[in-house]
């Protein structure tokens, strides 16, 4: 089956609300307009509000992707897709929960 690709306009978060920013360095390969993302792409967390008791703060900063388009390539690299499966890490790489995909664009897919 065919997903969406994830690209440089997609909309992601973290699941306790942080918004996730991709720093991608394709710039060759498009899809729908925006750069497709991979999963050697970097892929850092901005106001995760997420505490652990007794009140430490314990935010996502990073997702790391473990799982990946299983054919499809760019520049080198699997692609991301809205199947993708995404770790949200803290400072010590501790997983706090999977990455929410909300929006990606819908005219290009890959497997």
């Amino acid at each position: 089956m065919m997903a969406a690709l994830l690209t440089s306009s997609s909309i992601l978060m973290c699941p306790h609300g942080g918004t996730v920013s991709a720093v991608t360095s394709n710039f060759q390969v498009k899809a729908g307009g925006d750069f497709v993302l991979r999963q050697s792409d970097t892929f850092l967390v901005a106001g995760c509000p997420f505490v652990i008791p007794p009140g430490v703060p314990q935010p996502c900063l990073q997702v790391l992707w473990v799982e990946a388009a299983l054919q499809t390539q760019a520049v080198g690299d699997f692609v991301l897709t809205e199947e993708s499966v995404g770790l949200c890490v803290a400072d010590d790489l501790a997983v706090q929960g999977t990455v929410l995909i909300i929006f990606t664009q819908p005219q290009v897919s890959g497997q």
